[in-house]
């Protein structure tokens, strides 16, 4: 097993040089995944506008070459929602516009938009079940599902709709507030839990299956959604891992409902931060806080036909907030740290590079040793880097592939400054 100068070596001997994200030849690194169901990409921050546009890259040849039609991201269901319409050419309810709370910029950016408006051009003409959709896997904002499902029901089903309003009406008074309701908990207030289960049952009941409608498909995961994020708010104060755990086996759910919606062919993109895509086993997560993730549970649900693809850099800038809720900031990314995976990438002097670990057992193997990797979130502390965003991983198996960028540039956010919301910090720093 090759160590330290000599593993750099390796990396640099067994590397595919990549050009920039924007040139056409970039996206071509996707036909190496193309008889892959699931393909995952990460990121190692969430405001890092190489990792949108190497993702958008990727994801619009899957989309066009290799039969993908579902791309699923590390966002709020409701809020993805309105732009999967979009990209379908749907018209729009009156819930307005999407991802208006914090971190905006993570989907309010103009590497988004454009690969949304790509989509749309690209699904003008095809019938639905042929169309890529944009959807999101994650649990945060139960406010607009509750609307969500209310909305439906009161369309297709009015008696429906009056029970789940007095179903969701256990919830009402924590609407706005939903961490007030997991402290609440605490204090022995009565939980919802049953009510909003039973809703979602009865909802999944109807939409479980290919075939169903756009419209049931999305009211039946919003109720999914309100199920899954009570359970999250009421747990997330007793600490340890149950938290993390609840929100990534929900974020999985939700892919293998939407594999189930597509059909026995479908495949999907799914864009998540490093900490869920790559496997936690390989991980400290895994190892020492009893935590597992995505890529985990998509490994042993769909074992041989997922490949995991982490995203690093080692410095430049980066747009992040110093604490959840506060104004988006541009940083400035420190040097990797000396012993870290990132320093052993950097040290190949290669400024863009794949590495392909399914095909190069024998680097896999090299890079199967614990080495820090870094995490940066919608927060950075470059103050506390090392405490703060490092953590043990052995990325020869945490990932099938790696792709780098030497130096990055900080995501942009569209529009006016962040906005604000009461969703509570998750390990480490807002990941």
């Amino acid at each position: 097993m090759p160590a330290g100068g000599d593993l750099a070596k390796a990396i640099s001997g067994g590397c595919v040089p990549l050009p920039p994200p924007e040139d056409d030849d970039f996206a071509a690194i996707a036909d190496r995944w193309a008889d892959r169901r699931i393909l995952m990409l990460g990121e190692s921050s969430h405001g890092t506008a190489e990792f949108y546009r190497a993702r958008g890259a990727i994801t619009r040849r899957m989309i066009d070459r290799h039969g993908v039609r579902i791309v699923a991201v590390e966002a709020d269901w409701p809020d993805a929602a309105i732009l999967n319409r979009h990209a379908r050419g749907l018209p729009q309810d009156d819930t307005g516009q999407a991802f208006q709370r914090f971190p905006r910029w993570m989907w309010r950016n103009a590497e988004v938009a454009g690969l949304i408006e790509w989509m749309r051009d690209w699904n003008r003409g095809r019938a639905p079940e042929d169309q890529a959709g944009f959807y999101g896997l994650d649990l945060y904002n139960f406010h607009a599902s509750i609307r969500a499902v209310l909305d439906y029901l009161d369309r297709t089903d009015p008696e429906a709709a009056s029970l789940a309003r007095t179903r969701y009406g256990c919830l009402e008074p924590w609407i706005d507030r939903p961490a007030a309701y997991g402290r609440a908990g605490l204090r022995g207030y009565r939980d919802c839990e049953q009510a909003v289960v039973q809703q979602c049952r009865d909802l999944l009941s109807r939409a479980l299956g290919p075939g169903q409608g756009i419209d049931l498909l999305d009211a039946a995961q919003n109720a999914r959604l309100v199920a899954s994020a009570e359970r999250y708010y009421r747990v997330m104060y007793q600490g340890g891992s149950q938290a993390w755990n609840l929100r990534d086996s929900h974020m999985a759910d939700t892919l293998d409902h939407l594999l189930q919606a597509g059909g026995p062919g479908a495949k999907a993109v799914v864009w998540a931060h490093n900490s869920h895509i790559g496997d936690a086993r390989a991980t400290e997560m895994g190892s020492r806080r009893a935590e597992h993730n995505l890529g985990q549970l998509a490994r042993e649900r769909w074992d041989g036909q997922v490949a995991l693809i982490g995203l690093g850099t080692d410095h430049g800038s980066v747009t992040a907030a110093s604490n959840w809720g506060a104004p988006a900031e541009v940083k400035t990314v420190r040097p990797s740290h000396p012993d870290s995976f990132e320093r052993l990438c950097h040290d190949t002097g290669i400024d863009g590079f794949l590495l392909d670990l399914r095909a190069n057992a024998l680097l896999a193997e090299g890079l199967s040793r614990s080495l820090p990797q870094r995490f940066i979130g919608v927060i950075y502390r470059p103050e506390t880097e090392l405490q703060s965003h490092y953590m043990q991983a052995r990325p020869g198996r945490q990932y099938d592939g790696w792709i780098w960028f030497d130096r990055t540039q900080a995501l942009v956010e569209a529009g006016p400054g962040a906005g604000h919301g009461d969703v509570p910090d998750t390990w480490p720093f807002g990941l």
